[in-house]
């Protein structure tokens, strides 16, 4: 019984901190966010440590359903540590300092900077503009935040596109 509330529990907090860092999962850096032994990924974005964490979730279900208490204990405290790790960089994540191997890498990240900033701000007013729309009455509203709704869609498309472009440049450059 404790192992399910432990296991649901760790399944929430995962569940929430993927939602929490949903703007930042494809968003790489230059150097390694976290140390090998608590990620073993080699990819520096978000989305690829978000999903070892869930498979420690995982593998942690299956030990618990095998009665392999050992591993079951180490497991729950590493996904703890899993977890805790990934909070603690969302939260800092504005803050952190980009890693500068050579004077071209720096002007492309800070231009990764400003582009995902621009895409959170992006999306945040398209998620404004659509809980408004779902409150409107009148029919000449819906239609003004229906056509805000998709110039914002056609910014944050072209926004996107630029991400990518800075990525694969960033991408050229690292190798």
């Amino acid at each position: 019984m404790r192992s399910a509330l432990l296991l649901q529990a760790l399944e929430q907090k995962l569940d929430e901190l993927a939602r929490h860092i949903a703007p930042q999962v494809k968003h790489a850096t230059v150097s390694p966010r976290f140390d090998r032994h608590l990620f073993h990924t080699r990819r520096t974005t978000l989305d690829a440590c978000l999903q070892e964490a869930q498979r420690s979730l995982s593998a942690l279900r299956h030990a618990v359903d095998a009665r392999q208490i050992e591993q079951v204990a180490w497991l729950a405290e590493h996904l703890e540590a899993q977890i805790a790790a990934l909070s603690r960089e969302a939260a800092s994540w504005s803050l952190r300092e980009w890693d500068s191997p050579a004077p071209g890498i720096q002007k492309w990240q800070r231009k990764r900077l400003q582009h995902q900033q621009f895409e959170q701000r992006l999306m945040a007013m398209k998620r404004e503009r659509e809980v408004r729309l779902a409150n409107v009455d009148t029919f000449a509203e819906q239609q003004q935040l229906h056509k805000e709704i998709t110039a914002l869609e056609g910014r944050l498309g072209r926004c996107r596109e630029a991400l990518e472009n800075i990525e694969r440049v960033l991408a050229r450059l690292t190798r």
